[in-house]
C-alpha cells in the first residue's frame, strides 16, 4: 500500500427500527420546544396566578385568541388550572400547576444553552440563508 492510499470511515451501522419507544412516537410531546407562547406563558405564571388581561400585558403581539388557545393548551396537557370566581364582574385566574412548575429546571438549562450557543446557531442560519 503506497502512502496516497486514503481509507473511506466505515459508514456508520444502520439505524434500527426501534430505536424509538413506539409509545413516544403515539403520544405527541404536551407542547412543542420552539413554541413562541407556551414558554414565555409559563414565565409569566411562574411567581403566581394571573388574570388574562394581565398576561397580554409582557406578551406584546401575542392576540387575545392565540393567548386563549394556548392557555387552554396548557391547562388540557395539566401544566395551568383555570379558576372562574363568581363575582360581578366574572374573574378568571390562570396559575401553574405542580407539573407546570417542574418545567422551570429544563426551561433554565434550554436558556443557559441558548446563550451559550445562540452566536453559532444565528452564524448557521445566516450561512444556510447565504447559500440559497
Amino acid at each position: 500500500m503506497s502512502s496516497g492510499d486514503v481509507f473511506a470511515p466505515a459508514p456508520p451501522a444502520p439505524l434500527p427500527p426501534d430505536l424509538f419507544d413506539p409509545l413516544c412516537l403515539e403520544r405527541p410531546m404536551p407542547f412543542k420546544v420552539g413554541d413562541k407562547w407556551s414558554w414565555l406563558i409559563l414565565r409569566c405564571l411562574e411567581p403566581g396566578p394571573r388574570r388574562f388581561s394581565e398576561l397580554k400585558v409582557p406578551l406584546r403581539g401575542i392576540t387575545s385568541k392565540v393567548l386563549a388557545q394556548t392557555l387552554r393548551a396548557l391547562e388540557r396537557d395539566g401544566l395551568l388550572t383555570r379558576t372562574e370566581f363568581e363575582e360581578n364582574p366574572p374573574r378568571v385566574e390562570y396559575e401553574l400547576t405542580a407539573l407546570g412548575h417542574s418545567l422551570f429546571g429544563p426551561m433554565n438549562a434550554a436558556c443557559v444553552w441558548a446563550g451559550e450557543h445562540l452566536d453559532q446557531v444565528d452564524a448557521a442560519r445566516a450561512r444556510a440563508a447565504a447559500a440559497g
